[in-house]
């Protein structure tokens, strides 16, 4: 039987009939997809969204229409990797590659990670205490702890749902939208005509932009929590062992990722569009953080505008956050071989939980540093960008092997859709450094 994505039973020798239950119910097909999108939109994104709207108007539309295919490949490769072969990227990578890549690309992948939760919870910080009498120095230790806590100590079928009701939070800026209104007409030139200005800034821009919709952490969480879904469901197996469920699991990936990708894009669109729509249009075209675009909204729009697209960081900032410190402990903890993992207690993965409550306190401490939170955010999302390159030629590289992934290889289409997210993300920074060098 053939489904909607092109997968026949047939497609897969030796695969017999699957006899897990159908998952009829959309809720049981959304998990690591669209809670990976959803957090896309972290305070750190929102931040770098609403630049890009008060700086350039409508004009960066474009890019999020052009990044959705790609992202979608690119997160479909990561969680087939990880439903097929049974183990995260990082574990993979350290089976079929040098360790000291392997090391190097972690690296980047943690300190970036870290420099992120930490403009995160700041801009959570500053968007609660724009609503809420309080100082910011309080709120921010407060938002770490209470992440740290539900990540260590929840559940992993429960935690799993709180992040999928967070999701909802990304509905905010939807609202904004149609608060303050925006040319229809303008918006659909600017999403099919790309506007390219030769600057240092569009081209940090547009680096900014792919960095935070196609990120290094959302790779891996994605793989690691189809990894969870294996170990948490009695009657999964991974595909290799068991290719009876191919045709099911991998279609559902597919299903679950461009609904959570969509959801990713349709939001930062509606970031930009709000903020090209109200801040640039009245000459407010520098905005630095989220929190600044939040501020900055409530004399142009109103107050309700201003509230929801203040509520929404703090929303976006406790989907985010967990995701991010996860996706830093999981490639750490495969690196390092230790027993990972969001369904395992505390007590049986000590370093794992360690490595995320780490990297959340870390960040949380960046804001009580002499480290400038606005340059750390733009350090954080070119580093994202520049790290994803090579991060994406090892994932197209292994998820193309038949040593790693048996009969269940890349198909070309999807492959080709990889390669040219390899090929955009690298043509953008390199057109980055070399305006720079100009």
């Amino acid at each position: 039987m053939e489904g909607d994505t092109g997968l026949a039973i047939t497609d897969f020798p030796g695969v017999g009939q699957d006899e897990r239950p159908d998952r009829s119910k959309l809720a049981d097909v959304l998990g690591p997809g669209l809670i990976t999108g959803a957090s896309d939109d972290d305070p750190s994104g929102i931040a770098t969204y609403a630049q890009a709207g008060a700086a350039f108007g409508f004009a960066l539309s474009w890019t999020l229409l052009l990044t959705y295919p790609l992202m979608c490949a690119i997160q479909m490769i990561s969680a087939e990797i990880g439903r097929v072969t049974g183990k995260g990227i990082a574990a993979n990578m350290r089976r079929h590659y040098s360790p000291y890549l392997l090391y190097a690309l972690v690296g980047l992948l943690v300190l970036a990670n870290v420099i992120n939760i930490g403009a995160d919870l700041g801009a959570m910080g500053a968007a609660l205490q724009l609503i809420l009498p309080g100082p910011k120095w309080a709120y921010v230790p407060a938002f770490a702890i209470l992440i740290v806590l539900l990540e260590v100590f929840m559940r992993y079928a429960s935690y799993v749902s709180v992040l999928r009701w967070l999701t909802l939070s990304l509905f905010a800026y939807v609202a904004t939208v149609f608060v303050v209104g925006v040319p229809w007409g303008t918006v659909a030139y600017h999403l099919v005509v790309p506007h390219v200005e030769w600057t240092a800034g569009y081209f940090t821009m547009v680096v900014a932009i792919f960095g935070t919709t196609i990120s290094p952490y959302l790779f891996f969480w994605q793989a690691s929590e189809e990894v969870e879904d294996v170990k948490e469901d009695p009657a999964a197996e991974p595909v290799l062992e068991a290719p009876a469920q191919a045709p099911r699991e991998l279609q559902r990936i597919r299903l679950d990722t461009m609904v959570g990708m969509g959801l990713s894009n349709v939001i930062a669109l509606f970031i930009v569009l709000t903020t090209a729509a109200t801040l640039h249009a009245h000459g407010v075209t520098n905005v630095e953080t989220s929190a600044d675009a939040a501020k900055a909204l409530k004399p142009i729009a109103g107050n309700l505008a201003f509230v929801v697209f203040a509520l929404g960081i703090v929303g976006t900032g406790l989907l985010a956050v967990p995701v991010l410190a996860g996706s830093a402990a999981y490639a750490v903890g495969e690196t390092l071989g230790w027993r990972i993992g969001l369904a395992e207690r505390a007590r049986r993965a000590p370093a794992f939980y360690l490595a995320i409550a780490g990297a959340t306190l870390v960040g949380a401490l960046l804001n009580f540093s002499p480290l400038d939170p606005i340059k750390a955010l733009i350090f954080s999302a070119v580093v994202n960008g520049v790290a994803a390159v090579p991060i994406m030629v090892l994932i197209m590289h292994m998820a193309s092997r038949q040593e790693v992934m048996g009969d269940f290889a890349l198909k070309p289409w999807l492959k080709t859709l990889g390669w040219l997210a390899t090929a955009v993300m690298t043509a953008a920074a390199v057109g980055m450094f070399a305006t720079w060098n100009g």
